[in-house]
């Protein structure tokens, strides 16, 4: 089993106090979890990419299970149309910040989480300074353009990314590990060159529960990826035909050509 490193800047995992082994009891009974991995998660920086349908349910669980520092980066404000599926934000808040929003949600659910809200679009010149920051990235927005520049600045700092996506009735998610040299990135299964018709669920519309399964999905590998539990996603792409509720896996390698990942002499960066 591959354990993550160190979270960046914790020398040693925190000592859990009685509350927290209350709190989190329910992972600490899992074997694959337990003490050493709760630590572990209580020790990470998760950055959250997007607070919309994917982000509301991926930073309301890594909250729940204790992620000890999380950051939100979404440029928006809450809309009447997010409340059919953007689930951390409420009537109350339409027209606050979505970051600032969800950043309340979360207080109220665990108040010992630190929640950095950054009310701004996903440039890459942002991505470059707050990557190398985080433990995990969870790439949770809506356009390609920026999942492209998640996917360029995690394979630069060397971060680990969980990527979803969901639209009408289908979704997808996979994992880039840094770990795993021979593991495609998310250029190597979609390539930032080439054409893509871009579909947005304002006009196409989206099934509102499967932004919870996909976001919670992320959550998981997330969640997964910190303790050292399982075996992650990293070579693989599931999509889910949320019509007839199946999920297909897709085997993926990485591609020697990939114009993010790998150098001219055709190794992984």
């Amino acid at each position: 089993m591959l354990r993550p490193p160190h979270p960046q800047n914790a020398a040693t995992y925190c000592t859990m106090n009685d509350d927290q082994l209350l709190r989190y009891s329910r992972h600490i009974l899992l074997d694959e979890i337990g003490i050493e991995g709760q630590e572990r998660i209580l020790a990470a920086h998760a950055l959250i990419i997007g607070a919309g349908g994917l982000g509301c349910p991926a930073a309301l669980y890594l909250a729940s299970a204790g992620v000890g520092q999380i950051t939100l980066v979404d440029h928006d404000t809450v809309d009447l149309t997010n409340l059919q599926r953007q689930i951390a934000h409420t009537t109350e808040r339409v027209g606050q910040p979505k970051v600032q929003s969800a950043a309340q949600a979360l207080g109220a659910l665990n108040p010992t989480v630190q929640v950095n809200a950054v009310q701004a679009r996903a440039t890459p010149d942002l991505l470059n300074s707050l990557v190398p920051q985080a433990t995990v990235v969870l790439d949770c927005s809506d356009n390609y353009a920026t999942r492209q520049a998640v996917n360029a600045a995690c394979v630069r700092h060397g971060k680990p990314l969980v990527a979803g996506a969901v639209i009408r009735f289908d979704g997808q998610i996979t994992m880039v590990d840094p770990r795993q040299p021979q593991a495609p990135c998310y250029a190597c299964l979609f390539p930032p060159e080439a054409e893509f018709a871009e579909t947005q669920c304002s006009t196409m519309g989206v099934l509102a529960p499967l932004v919870g399964v996909v976001g919670a999905m992320q959550a998981a590998e997330a969640l997964k990826w910190l303790a050292g539990a399982g075996t992650g996603l990293a070579g693989r792409l599931l999509m889910l035909d949320g019509l007839h509720m199946e999920w297909t896996t897709l085997r993926t390698t990485r591609d020697p050509h990939c114009s993010v990942c790998t150098d001219a002499n055709g190794k992984a960066e």
